[in-house]
């Protein structure tokens, strides 16, 4: 019966294969399909995470100039925040501002399965289409209001247009590759790294290749242009960012804090070859977004450089260039964590590493399933399902449950119904993004900034009192000071009513305060990460001395 079982497989891995070589149009289209149905359900039905409220705020403003001039405050180039500033007349819901990373990260997909194909052997490209369209990191970097989805697009756009343009000899194809790589750059500075990767990797191909003059020409204009974006980015944002968050660099400075402490190399603390291997491993977990299997893909990954410089059938270029490629840009982010200039291992801002993570894994399962495409697209699917199905590494701070839009439709409701408009609302800094957001009904707001320390203003009908961006997210320790001086600061009544809000993950005060002795609340929950408690002016509020230790 087994083999009869085995049998009927085999036959149908067959038939499949015959498909996919016959259609293979149909297939890759069919796939697509798939990959935005799986985007769409995952951007629909939950409400903004704070960091995808901020870039809103950022690019909701009255005009382009002013866009432009409060993107320069994040710790990333202007393009994605000019495009979300367009993209608003186009639709300001959720899954609307969602959209453009949905399109850009489809975009990734199907250019990187391109890019894959002039590389590689057939196996090996539809086994990276499948990981990218359906491992859980792909789906969330291509989901959020980020500009991860555009790095990509951008940065495999001018990957597969370089291939192109030496393979053709083709001047234009190579501008084109340059102007993708220059907008890579202008959405995230990551791609400082994956131009030096494409830059030494390019000189390497052109040096053995010869290309014509006029290509050599089409890449040295695309290459001087992308050097003199670096340093205008530089000089209009990163040395102003260094100098805000008290680093060398917008990346060395809020980033190299307890949120990406791992991801810098810190002398004294860890042994640099021990950092080497455990951020190179924690680059695998993400990608693979479980931490098992990533750990598996990290050997997968090795014993994928070792046979592409071992076995040239496996590539259709040069193998020692191959091997290169896929190692080079793993190096460059380690060199530049081991110097603390930007963060390298299990985050987000590696993401840049995912094709090249890919494409490694998938050239070790092509050689051990013999090339077959039918079975190592099986294999890659039940391998993403697994993923998806038992996350283990870097779980996000808010689940899908806890996120869900009916939770902020129902605050939103209590806001309206059980807050007065004389009763104001005090905010953290990540809770008053959000509530821009929902409160303000998405319209461009002026936050008064009169009082260093605070922010303030007014929607719906409410007053609302936040801290800046100093005091990110309350706590049980850091609200009694916040409390005190915000009282004194705005010159509140004594007896007066003041809700206290936190939305977003790791909103955690009003359970911290909860446990205090002699200390009642009245919370009122939305889930586990929207939260609202009214206390009154003067009221005696537990000196974080009190605090029991945690």
């Amino acid at each position: 019966m087994e083999t009869v079982r085995a049998g009927r497989f085999d036959t149908l891995l067959a038939r499949i294969e015959s498909s996919i070589r016959r259609n293979p149009t149909l297939w890759m289209c069919t796939l697509l399909a798939a990959g935005i149905v799986v985007r769409i359900w995952h951007a629909s039905g939950t409400f903004l995470h704070p960091d995808e409220a901020l870039h809103y705020f950022i690019a909701n403003q009255t005009s382009w100039w002013l866009t432009y001039r409060a993107s320069l405050s994040l710790s990333h180039p202007p393009v994605f925040i000019l495009l979300l500033h367009a993209w608003r007349s186009v639709g300001t819901s959720e899954l609307a501002l969602r959209m453009p990373s949905i399109l850009a990260g489809m975009v990734f997909c199907w250019i990187t399965f391109r890019w894959l194909g002039l590389l590689f052997k057939e196996s090996v490209a539809w086994m990276g289409f499948v990981f990218l369209l359906f491992l859980p990191s792909s789906i969330d970097l291509s989901t959020e209001v980020r500009q991860y989805a555009l790095l990509l697009a951008f940065a495999m756009g001018s990957a597969y247009l370089l291939e192109r343009a030496l393979a053709k000899n083709s001047a234009w194809t190579m501008l084109f590759s340059g102007a993708c790589l220059g907008l890579a750059i202008l959405s995230h500075y990551s791609a400082f790294l994956f131009a030096a990767t494409l830059g030494v990797y390019a000189v390497w191909r052109m040096w053995r290749n010869r290309p014509p003059l006029k290509v050599l020409a089409a890449w040295e204009a695309g290459q001087i242009i992308a050097f003199g974006l670096c340093y205008f980015l530089y000089v209009t944002q990163i040395s102003t960012l260094g100098n805000t968050y008290g680093g060398g660099s917008a990346t060395h400075g809020w980033m190299a804090n307890a949120y990406l402490g791992n991801s810098y190399f810190i002398p004294g603390n860890i042994n640099p070859l021990l950092f080497i291997f455990a951020r190179t491993g924690g680059v695998f977990q993400y990608v693979f977004g479980q931490s098992i299997v990533g750990d598996l893909a990290f050997l997968l990954f090795v014993i994928g450089v070792f046979l592409v410089f071992r076995r040239p059938d496996l590539g259709r270029l040069n193998s020692q260039q191959l091997g290169f490629l896929l190692i080079l840009p793993f190096a460059l982010n380690c060199a530049a964590a081991l110097v603390r200039a930007y963060p390298y291992g299990g985050t987000r801002h590696s993401s840049f590493l995912l094709p090249f993570a890919i494409a490694g894994v998938s050239v070790t399962l092509a050689y051990f399933l013999k090339s077959r495409i039918a079975l190592g697209m099986f294999a890659a699917m039940l391998i993403a399902l697994l993923c998806n199905l038992f996350p283990s590494h870097r779980q996000p701070n808010t689940s899908r449950k806890d996120q869900s839009s009916a939770n902020m439709k129902a605050a939103l409701s209590f806001t309206r119904e059980q807050i007065k408009p004389g009763e104001p609302i005090f905010a953290d800094y990540q809770t008053s993004l959000m509530l821009d957001y929902y409160l303000c009904e998405r319209r461009p707001v002026v936050m008064n900034r009169a009082v260093p320390g605070f922010l303030y203003y007014e929607c719906g009908g409410h007053k609302v009192i936040a801290t800046d961006w100093n005091t990110d997210i309350f706590n049980a320790r850091n609200f009694y000071g916040q409390w005190q001086l915000m009282v004194q600061k705005f010159n509140l009544p004594i007896g007066s009513k003041v809700w206290v809000t936190q939305m977003g993950p790791s909103t955690h005060l009003s359970g911290e305060l909860a446990k205090v002795p002699d200390f009642h609340l009245a919370p009122h929950d939305f889930g586990n990460n929207i939260h609202f408690f009214d206390v009154s002016v003067a009221q005696n509020f537990p000196d974080p001395a009190r605090l029991p230790k945690s």
